[in-house]
Parts: C-alpha cells; sequence; structure tokens
C-alpha cells in the first residue's frame, strides 16, 4: 500500500536595513528513493535567485540563492507532492561518492563524550546488529527526554546527553555519536514527518540513518522509537545537521533577522 502526501513549506527572512549580499545552500528539493516518488515539486523564491544547481556528495539536491540588491525580504517557497511505500526504515545500498569511513568520524556536534559513551555502553546485543541499533535508540530516547523549548540549535551531541533534554535534532546527533563510537556507520537526515494530531508544523523532522551488512541503509527516529514509514519525507542527509539543514547561508552587513516559518504536511 502507499500513501501520498501534500507538503508546503514556506520560509521568509525580513531584516531592519537592507542586506548588500547574501548567498544561501537550500536542501529542499526530495529525490527519489527506496519507497519514496516526487510525483511534482517546485521551489519559488521571492527576493533573490538562483546561482547554481548541483548534487553533493552524500546525493543531495543544492540549490545556491542569491539576494537581490539591497532586498530587506526573502521568501523561500518550496511545496509538491510525495507518493510513499512502506519500507521498515531500510533505504538499501550505499550511494555516492561520499565512501563509508566518512561516517565513522567524528565532527563537532557528533563527538562522543563521557555521556554518549555511557549510552552506547548501555545497548546490549551484537554491536552493528538491527537489534542493537533499536536498543540504542531506545537507551537514548529513556535518558535524553523529548522537550521543546529548552535546547540549543548548536548543541553537540555530548551536549544534549550532558541536558538530559532535547529536541529531534540532538536525539538524532546522539544516536550517531553513539553508532560511530562503535565503529557503526551513521548519518543524519532532514525530512518531513505526517504529524498524526495537525496538518501544520512548526519545523522539519530530523532522524538517523545507520549502515547494516546486508540491508544497506536504515533509518533510526530516536524521538518517536520507531524506524521511518511511509509518513516521513527522506530530503537530505549528512554527516550532522550542518551538512543536511534545508537552509543555510551567510550574508553582509549588520541587519537584524527574523525568520518565520509555515509548514504543512497533510494526506492528498
Amino acid at each position: 500500500m502507499t500513501q501520498t502526501l501534500s507538503i508546503r513549506h514556506r520560509t521568509s527572512y525580513r531584516y531592519d536595513a537592507p542586506v548588500p549580499y547574501a548567498l544561501l545552500q537550500l536542501r529542499l528539493k526530495p529525490k527519489d528513493t527506496l519507497g519514496q516518488t516526487v510525483q511534482s515539486w517546485s521551489l519559488d523564491i521571492e527576493g533573490g535567485q538562483v546561482e547554481a544547481e548541483y548534487v553533493d556528495h552524500h546525493c543531495n539536491l543544492v540549490t545556491l540563492v542569491s539576494f537581490a540588491p539591497d532586498v530587506a525580504e526573502v521568501t523561500l517557497t518550496s511545496e509538491g507532492v510525495i507518493t510513499l511505500r512502506e519500507t521498515h526504515g531500510v533505504l538499501g545500498p550505499h550511494q555516492g561518492f561520499a565512501p563509508m569511513w566518512l561516517f565513522e568520524g567524528q565532527t563537532p556536534l557528533t563527538k562522543a563524550g563521557d555521556v554518549c559513551r555511557a549510552l552506547t555502553q548501555a545497548a546490549t546485543g551484537v554491536v552493528g546488529s538491527l537489534e542493537w541499533l533499536h536498543r540504542l535508540s531506545s537507551v537514548i530516547r529513556a535518558a535524553v527526554a523529548y522537550e521543546t523549548g529548552k535546547s540549543e540549535v548548536h548543541w553537540s551531541a555530548e551536549e544534549a546527553a550532558k541536558a538530559g533534554h532535547g529536541v529531534c535534532q540532538d536525539h538524532t546527533h546522539i544516536f550517531i555519536a553513539c553508532c560511530r563510537l562503535a565503529h557503526v556507520p551513521a548519518r543524519y537526515v532532514s525530512g518531513y514527518l505526517l504529524m498524526d494530531d495537525r496538518t501544520e508544523q512548526d519545523a522539519t523532522h530530523a532522524w538517523a540513518e545507520a549502515f547494516i551488512e546486508g540491508l544497506g541503509w536504515v533509518g533510526f527516529d530516536v524521538s518517536n522509537g520507531i524506524s521511518p514509514d511511509k509518513r516521513y519525507v527522506r530530503i537530505a542527509s549528512g554527516l550532522d545537521y550542518a551538512e543536511a539543514a534545508p537552509v543555510t547561508g551567510t550574508r553582509f552587513g549588520n541587519a537584524a533577522e527574523i525568520m518565520d516559518v509555515q509548514l504543512s504536511v497533510q494526506q492528498q
């Protein structure tokens, strides 16, 4: 059985003074993958223009957008229709230019310390097996409560683990840190999730993928305690949030920024 989702993701940036120059890196276009088919997708940009598009070493579709001269407001609207079928979180074989050993290395956001090491050791079973990864997810979920509004966006895995609370980004970084500590390749995934209780949402979702011999990449959503199903739309992946974030960029000038996000995910 399949499920078709309609998604509309609008992000606005407003400034209290004109911006001389800015360049955004967008990862807002999903791709066809195992269990995911893009029926239609569009990206509309107000106050800027597309400079280039390319596929990066993680196979993400990346769009570079520059601001119009001295603009004070930019709006990005990404929307489309995606059909999904159940794969129980299995994405399959590794693809792309990034070598597998790259996903075992630490980054500033996924560097493991004593708390992450203790969480890794608390997961029982054969390290790297499907069962062990599910147990690791359960251990992290029990130790780090899901709480919004109490974490910092730049927290590392160890900082979130020490705090004992966080959001999906924190759960994902902790899971990746523990996997890499155990020499299990792991990566960060950004995307959309169809919620059971509402259509309008505050932000995109995040989960992890670990590589298992014989299965390939398999997803683990620590925050919800499951592997991704046909409610999940995969957009981009990377070593951590910095490489898979929907929007990153740089700008010149001292103008103060206000960001507004409107996101709806619903059944078609």
